[in-house]
């Protein structure tokens, strides 16, 4: 067994796993990396995964590497970056004990994160919203729970993970009204529900199978709706409330935007950045400078708050004396 065999096993199992406590969604993202990396080895020194050591990995085999994801694989800059925190947790952890490969695993940590543009973020005005809550068939018990789910997405802005792991037990549908939910870095959270969307929830709970199941199911099944399935969901009725709405034209609608839809809602009702980012369960409140940047309401009350500044009219005339116009600046 290499050293950076038993480095991996030992990271995962004993490091991440025990003393960390990562997220499954973590683990799953450093395994992934380094398959894709233990692969990519493989294939360009000839070396099997199970006989790589540090002395196979070293800088500019994972500079290769990341150019690999973005080049080939056609990964963007984020997921890129997402790939070396993966390599660098794991180089981390060696560099306690690997003493002999110091210099290399010093060099591999000295890989840089590449800089990422942060677009605007795209979200759903209020007419659209409409457009996409009429397109579900609401004669259909799917179109029923379609329509729930976009009602639900775009007044509690859950992740579509948070979504999809709801089980009743976790809603109360008697006052006060809430929704308790499991979200990002293992916070819990709670929402409070408004009436028109506990009075969807109570019908709705007459329509499932399984009183104490996930609220959301798959048709025929007890089991919950898979996130893909909600995407693969809203891509489709976007495209048929397009119809009716053409703004929706070159807007790809998934359960983010959605989120996205409910933070730009009660920012244009004039709620503070601290709450929504409380209500969205935000990590800190950086998260909600997206937000304020991409709300073009904002920047124009501040820009009618902005008195235009006292200048003369008429053309400059220089008066000829340098020294005293240089005093005066």
């Amino acid at each position: 067994m290499t050293a950076l065999t038993s480095t991996l096993q030992t990271f995962f199992t004993s490091y991440l796993t025990g003393q960390k406590a990562a997220s499954h969604h973590t683990i799953a993202s450093y395994r992934d990396t380094w398959r894709l990396l233990l692969q990519y080895v493989h294939q360009h020194k000839h070396v099997r995964p199970d006989q790589a050591d540090f002395s196979d990995l070293d800088a500019e085999m994972i500079i290769s590497f990341l150019s690999h994801l973005e080049e080939v694989r056609g990964n963007s800059p984020v997921t890129r970056n997402a790939r070396l925190a993966g390599i660098h947790a794991v180089f981390a952890y060696a560099s306690y004990d690997q003493i002999q490969h110091a210099d290399l695993i010093a060099r591999v940590l000295a890989i840089a994160p590449k800089r990422t543009a942060r677009p605007d973020i795209c979200y759903l005005t209020d007419p659209e919203v409409n457009a996409l809550l009429a397109a579900p068939d609401a004669t259909r018990w799917v179109g029923r729970r379609d329509r729930l789910i976009i009602s639900t997405l775009v007044v509690t802005g859950l992740r579509v993970s948070e979504l999809t792991g709801t089980c009743w037990p976790e809603v109360q549908l008697e006052q006060p009204s809430y929704l308790r939910c499991h979200g990002k870095g293992r916070k819990d959270r709670t929402t409070p529900l408004p009436p028109p969307l506990v009075q969807a929830l109570r019908s709705w709970r007459g329509e499932v199978a399984d009183a104490d199941g996930p609220v959301f199911t798959g048709q025929g099944s007890n089991r919950a709706i898979t996130t893909s399935a909600v995407t693969k969901r809203l891509a489709a009725h976007a495209k048929t409330a397009q119809t009716g709405c053409p703004t929706l034209h070159g807007k790809s609608v998934t359960p983010h935007v959605l989120r996205h839809t409910c933070a730009m809602r009660m920012l244009a009702s004039g709620i503070d950045a601290a709450t929504i980012s409380l209500w969205l369960g935000h990590e800190s409140l950086d998260s909600i400078a997206s937000y304020l940047h991409a709300d073009l309401a904002i920047k124009q009350r501040a820009l009618d708050r902005t008195a235009p500044l006292a200048t003369e009219t008429g053309r400059y005339k220089p008066t000829g004396d340098l020294l005293a116009f240089l005093e005066g600046l």
